[in-house]
């Protein structure tokens, strides 16, 4: 399973790269935003600052909501580098543009993805990625998790090529179960991966071994 680091942060995809463990970048104008990128120009900068810290897929998301919007604004944002992914919303004329993206060699995630029929229909438009959103489906009282599942089945059965991105991961559980059922791909905040790292075992045995070691220089 790669891990991308769901962000617009170049300190934190920076350090997720230095920890060796970083395939790629998902942002959204939300996280820009977060960062105080704010306008046309200096988002693209800030896309391409992205691409030139992460080797991997950088998803770049579209704001329009028509076929035309999403077609232009992504042939604009898929200049930018190799590696960004054009990021198109669960709707009629995003599939539409998928379709579209996919016969032109552009690479697609299709994002906001909430039930198996939606990501069947990404799959069928030939999206690169498919992105459910399994922090916002818990909240809802279903199990993100099982969607992640069922899709993962659906794909292997049907032998679609799109990757199962799971996105909206809340915490380090999230992350594990994700990768027992089969996801290509999660995305997560800097914090959920480095919580993986944490046990209290793991912190009690080090103390213990730097105290024998202390006791064995003498």
């Amino acid at each position: 399973m790669k891990f991308f680091i769901d962000t617009a942060n170049l300190a934190q995809i920076k350090e997720a790269h230095d920890l060796g463990i970083l395939d790629g970048v998902t942002t959204n104008p939300s996280l820009m935003a977060k960062e105080g990128i704010k306008g046309h120009e200096a988002i693209m900068q800030h896309y391409k600052a992205i691409c030139e810290i992460s080797d991997g897929p950088v998803s770049a998301e579209v704001f329009g909501t028509t076929f035309e919007e999403i077609v232009e604004e992504g042939k604009v944002l898929a200049a930018i580098h190799p590696n960004i992914v054009v990021k198109v919303p669960m709707i009629k004329d995003g599939i539409k543009a998928i379709k579209w993206f996919s016969d032109n060699g552009i690479q697609t995630n299709c994002t906001l993805v909430f039930s198996a029929g939606q990501a069947i229909l990404a799959a069928k438009a030939g999206a690169s990625f498919v992105s459910p959103f399994i922090g916002r489906i818990d909240d809802s009282s279903w199990d993100g998790v099982q969607l992640i599942e069922q899709i993962v089945n659906i794909y292997n059965s049907q032998g679609y090529m799109t990757e199962v991105l799971a996105a909206s991961i809340r915490n380090p559980l999230h992350i594990v179960r994700c990768a027992e059922a089969g996801a290509d791909v999660c995305t997560c905040p800097l914090s959920s991966i480095l919580g993986l790292l944490k046990h209290p075992l793991t912190d009690l045995g080090l103390e213990q071994f730097l105290k024998d070691a202390k006791t064995m220089a003498h």
